[in-house]
Formats: structure tokens, sequence, C-alpha cells
């Protein structure tokens, strides 16, 4: 599979989004802060006003080292409480034991369909969330 990338760095969260999918790929890379969430949102609300959704959402956690803040934490609920019933899949990549029963959890608070990957399964989830 084939996209276009359009990559943005900030400070604890890289984005790569795949237009021709409707993909949003994040990869946190440290402590997540409170303005990752609001740039997050500034970059996924336009899209989601023109084309009604996402397809779908890759979480690729190679690494995830938790919040900065209590203050980050809650715009992180506050993103997943505003922006669960527009995305259709979430993809969970990680290697760690804990990402693979995570799904179950998120059930029960989120609408999308959630799945998790092993990091070598990248092409797989990227295939599984085009097909949402």
């Amino acid at each position: 599979m084939t996209a276009a990338f359009c990559v943005l760095a900030w400070k604890m969260i890289i984005h790569h989004w795949h237009r021709d999918n409707s993909i949003l790929e994040v990869a946190p890379q440290g402590p997540l802060q409170a303005a990752d969430f609001r740039s997050l949102a500034s970059m996924v609300d336009p899209h989601i006003l023109d084309e009604g959704n996402l397809k779908g959402l890759m979480i690729s956690a190679e690494q995830f080292d938790g919040w900065e803040s209590f203050a980050a934490l809650i715009d992180h609920l506050n993103f997943v409480r505003d922006h669960h019933r527009s995305i259709r899949r979430i993809a969970l990549l990680s290697d760690s034991p804990v990402f693979g029963v995570l799904p179950r959890i998120l059930d029960h608070f989120v609408s999308a369909e959630v799945r998790p990957f092993a990091l070598a399964e990248r092409n797989d989830a990227l295939e599984w969330l085009a097909g949402a």
C-alpha cells in the first residue's frame, strides 16, 4: 500500500497523516503534554469537518512514558471524549503485553473498533485501517 505522508512533529507526539486513506498515525516520544492534544485536535478537526470522520487512527507505542502532568492526562481524556465517535478504527502497535488487553478496556469507552498489532505488523495495521 502506498500513502502520501505529511509529517509534523510536536514536542512529544510525532504525527504521520495518510490523507489518501483518511488515517492518522501517531507515535508518542516522551511524556505527553497538554499542548500535544490541542495541536492534534487542530489537525484532526478540519479533516472531520470536511470528511465526516477518520477511517483510522494508528497509535505506534514503541515507547510510552505517560503524561507530563495531570493537566496533560485531562486534555488526553477530553480529546478522546470529543473525537472517539469520529474515528472508525484504532490500531494499537506495540510489543508490550499491556497493549494486547487494552482493546477490551477501550471497548467500554470508545465507539471505534480497536485492534492490537505487534510493531512489526505496521503494514497489516494500515491495511486493516484502510478497509474501514
